[in-house]
């Protein structure tokens, strides 16, 4: 999403920050923050989320408007949206309230889709698959949920997830602390 690595930019050089300072904030390199704002390296919603923390502004601030200050979320209020370079589906179905500590999200991910490059952050992960299966691996163990099946982990452990089949898997997750 070039919004993304736009807003990214346009916040560090408001910040007066150069690359090198952002990259001592988050502990990213050099390199991969400039392929991010050069539209050339995807990046996690975690990274995204650490980068967002360490500019001092929300995530949502790097995603085109869309707030929400209604405790229902209608189906009709439900916006999907994908993180640049991956082809996993959010769709937000989390309420905007002051000091909320839930996310909640539907996620898709496409055929043998793998999710992640064994990150970790803050908080707890609850995934309830409604479609399909995937392979969440915790720490170096991989766990199969079937449609139907939840797993719930901390998510300070590094952990990534799979979509093992030849079809979509969809599932709810809800996690903490709020990101988006």
């Amino acid at each position: 999403m070039q919004e993304v690595s736009k807003k990214i930019r346009e916040i560090r050089k408001e910040r007066g920050l150069t690359l090198k300072e952002l990259s001592e904030r988050t502990g990213f390199s050099i390199s991969f923050l400039s392929q991010v704002e050069r539209e050339t390296s995807s990046i996690a919603i975690t990274s995204l989320k650490k980068i967002a923390d360490s500019l001092h502004v929300s995530i949502t601030t790097f995603f085109k408007a869309y707030d929400n200050e209604h405790f229902l979320v209608t189906k009709e209020d439900q916006k999907s949206f994908l993180i640049e370079g991956s082809t996993t589906e959010y769709i937000r179905l989390s309420g905007t309230f002051q000091d909320r500590v839930l996310e909640s999200l539907m996620v898709t991910l496409q055929p043998e889709e793998k999710h992640g490059h064994r990150f970790s952050h803050q908080g707890e992960e609850f995934l309830y698959v409604l479609e399909g299966a995937v392979v969440v691996s915790i720490d170096g163990d991989d766990y199969t949920v079937y449609a139907g099946d939840s797993i719930h982990y901390p998510s300070g452990k590094p952990h990534v997830w799979k979509n093992p089949l030849e079809e979509k898997t969809r599932f709810l997750c809800i996690l903490t602390p709020v990101i988006l």
